[in-house]
């Protein structure tokens, strides 16, 4: 399956709220999110636009890994996802294993998300508002599509950024945008 997915700046939370609720769009309440990257050992997954994250949510524990981006107007990768133990809380041991692989950790990216879903186009797209720690407020819209419904999907999203008047697509992940804060912060 592939994730094809925009990511938009938030400047004022409380209109987006007001946007959705005029299409009857209920928003869920916030849920602490913990992703931690890993960098490969043999290739850099900044330049071949891949990642590797073990995301956290409460007691349960997802393995993710997200292929390149296959076009420059969405975020329309491949994804695989899969549950880790109920037992590796955090997913400590995949972690280990991980690093035992010679994978290393790059960063933790802290979120506080907020998830909604949204009709479409005939498609229920999945939305979320994130507040991402060092970077700010961000909504996503998402559809998962097959090979073939790639290119309607990418419509779909594009016409509800559009109506919800999101504003420009940022296509930098928030792995890459909280590294470069970061290193502004230490710069300074």
């Amino acid at each position: 399956m592939y994730e094809v997915e925009q990511k938009h700046f938030v400047p004022d939370e409380r209109v987006l709220f007001e946007r959705l609720a005029e299409r009857g769009v209920q928003v869920g309440p916030p849920v602490e999110q913990a992703d931690r990257y890993f960098a490969h050992p043999c290739r850099d997954f900044s330049q071949t636009d891949e990642a590797l994250r073990i995301r956290t949510v409460g007691d349960k524990s997802f393995v993710t890994f997200k292929g390149p981006k296959l076009d420059t107007t969405t975020k329309t990768r491949r994804e695989l996802e899969l549950p880790l133990d109920a037992s590796d809380a955090g997913g400590v041991l995949f972690g280990e294993l991980l690093e035992s692989l010679g994978f290393r950790p790059v960063a933790v990216v802290r979120k506080r998300r907020r998830t909604f879903e949204i009709n479409s186009g005939g498609h229920r797209v999945e939305g979320a508002l994130d507040e991402v720690d060092h970077v700010g407020m961000y909504g996503e819209l998402e559809l998962m599509a097959d090979e073939d419904g790639l290119d309607e999907a990418r419509r779909v999203i594009s016409q509800l950024a559009s109506e919800l008047d999101l504003g420009p697509s940022e296509r930098r992940s928030y792995l890459e945008m909280v590294l470069e804060s970061i290193a502004k912060l230490a710069a300074n």
